[in-house]
């Protein structure tokens, strides 16, 4: 990244994912001199970073004049978490579309911008989804494998997708990407994600709390961990973007999860707790979506530059017990190396 400013921003950056990585970057980017968390609302449960570095700006990413707002001619790298999750995207057509897809051009037309003005391009780290396969993608997919969604969020992604490596193409951002496989565990409270319920099983029985599940007992998904996510982000920024190629977006590892696995690890780890109980109710429309999502992922490439999954399902398990319930006892695996954003800002496409 060039020398002269050392900005980020983080949209959704109030979501889960945007502030364990926020506070990542905080901890392992010593050059950072200004974060900007842009997020439709502010945190409910009062969360903040205590850092003078660091600002929360409140808006809609589908406003342009909010977007830019947020991304100053100063701004090097922006991640774009910010999403309607998938069974809202497919509650709410109108809104999925507004958000996912438009909300995604004007954020890279801003950057586009940029790039004309000062001569340098943003980096833009675009978090994409296995929802952009389909159910006839094949078990299992990998990096060739041709996306054909069968919901209006995967149709998003997909498109988001291809957009970050159009605009790469031209020279107008450095895009980079990744499709992420399902996060577990997430913290919090549960949200319109369809798949929510893997995240629900694990975490609300160690909570106490019972837990209803929308899906079959054998459904098999492919999941990642929030640290491994984390890790991900943040090493897609460091490398040398000649080493993506033509493709910009990376599909990271997934682990294939059997619904039955993650209850049968969670009453071995929890022993001695007072685990809350995991009962059923197909939910026939939630389990048409999850079968439209792929149970098992080859990543070769990821795999080839250093991208990292998950060992068990099991190790999934403890990890959310340490990073959520004793943070105290935490031995952490997650990826420390100081940050260095790779300095891709010339004005021409790479080749």
């Amino acid at each position: 990244m060039p020398a002269t400013s050392r900005r980020a921003v983080i949209t959704g950056g109030t979501g889960f994912l945007g502030r364990k990585l926020a506070e990542r970057l905080l901890v392992g980017w010593p050059d950072l001199e200004r974060l900007t968390l842009a997020d439709r609302a502010g945190p409910p449960d009062g969360w903040q970073l205590d850092d003078p570095r660091v600002e929360l700006v409140i808006g809609d990413l589908v406003d342009r004049g909010f977007v830019e707002t947020v991304v100053g001619d100063d701004v090097d790298l922006v991640f774009h978490l910010a999403s309607v999750v998938s069974a809202g995207a497919e509650q709410d057509f109108d809104l999925g579309y507004a958000v996912n897809l438009h909300g995604t051009i004007g954020l890279l037309e801003r950057c586009r911008a940029i790039t004309a003005a000062t001569g340098r391009r943003p980096m833009v780290v675009f978090a994409s989804s296995v929802a952009a396969y389909g159910s006839g993608a094949g078990d299992p997919v990998g990096d060739a494998t041709i996306l054909r969604p069968e919901s209006s969020y995967g149709v998003q992604k997909a498109t988001g997708e291809l957009l970050i490596n159009d605009y790469h193409r031209k020279g107008f951002i450095d895009g980079r990407g990744l499709r992420l496989p399902t996060v577990s565990v997430r913290p919090g409270q549960p949200n319109l994600a369809a798949s929510g319920f893997a995240s629900g099983i694990i975490r609300e029985p160690l909570d106490g709390v019972d837990c209803v599940c929308p899906v079959s007992p054998d459904t098999v998904i492919a999941v990642i961990s929030p640290r491994r996510v984390v890790d991900g982000f943040c090493r897609i920024a460091t490398i040398d973007g000649d080493r993506l190629g033509v493709d910009r977006i990376l599909l990271l590892p997934g682990l294939a999860m059997a619904v039955a696995e993650a209850i049968e690890a969670v009453e071995r780890a929890g022993r001695g707790r007072e685990l809350g109980r995991v009962t059923f109710d197909v939910d026939p429309d939630i389990q048409r979506l999850v079968d439209s999502w792929p149970p098992a992922i080859v990543s070769e490439r990821a795999t080839a530059l250093g991208f990292a999954g998950d060992d068990s399902v099991a190790a999934i398990v403890r990890q959310h017990i340490e990073d959520e319930l004793e943070p105290e006892l935490a031995v952490t695996t997650t990826d420390r190396t100081p940050l260095r954003p790779h300095a891709g800002g010339r004005s021409g496409p790479d080749r």
